[in-house]
């Protein structure tokens, strides 16, 4: 009889990773839509993530979705990492390249952020998504073309919204995008390093 452990899957190369004090260890990798299929199907289709907007999509559908965007140089997907455990799905995307561009005045550097925290087990733990959203800023403004992160979250989910401008974004005007009524909201590269200091 064998007595041999399993060996875990190898843990895949991290884009950014950053040690949050009092929160451990958060690290951002890219999406591997097959490999990944089996977090984010459920997350994605639950009841609580009703504004992602794919609550009836099928595994198929994820799956081709997020392939799609694995091929496109304007569109990432990420998930980020809690010691290992995978928390949120994050994407961020060229505004231009993307059909919120056509409802706002995109300015030089601007870039988009969508993000989805997954279940959490238990009692919700005060910062947990502040902090996880402070990484991926941390990440995105790490390149210097990137002046100001844009997101626009379901007009209704005022939780999303607030949680943004609790972050520092400043609310902008109520577009319609294709499937939704969005607000866009916007994080100046400098309120973001002001807030950091």
């Amino acid at each position: 009889m064998s007595t041999e452990i399993p060996t875990p899957p190898a843990r895949r190369e991290a884009v950014h990773e950053q040690v949050v004090d009092g929160f451990g260890t958060v690290r951002v990798v890219p999406l591997d839509p097959a490999a990944d299929l089996d977090v984010i199907y459920p997350w994605v289709t639950q009841e609580r993530a009703r504004f992602w907007g794919m609550l009836d999509a099928t595994r198929e559908r994820v799956l081709e979705l997020y392939a799609f965007v694995d091929t496109l140089d304007s569109h990432h997907a990420f998930l980020l990492y809690r010691q290992d455990r995978p928390v949120a799905l994050f994407q961020s995307y060229d505004p231009e390249c993307d059909p919120v561009g056509e409802c706002y005045q995109v300015r030089p550097g601007d870039h988009g952020l969508h993000l989805l925290i997954g279940p959490v087990a238990g009692e919700p733990e005060p910062g947990f998504t502040g902090a996880l959203l402070t990484v991926f800023l941390t990440y995105l403004l790490a390149d210097p073309s990137r002046k100001r992160i844009v997101a626009e979250p379901d007009a209704r989910n005022d939780k999303a919204i607030a949680r943004l401008v609790r972050a520092g974004f400043e609310p902008g005007p109520e577009i319609d995008l294709p499937g939704k009524r969005a607000r866009l909201v916007f994080l100046s590269r400098e309120t973001f390093e002001r807030r950091l200091r």
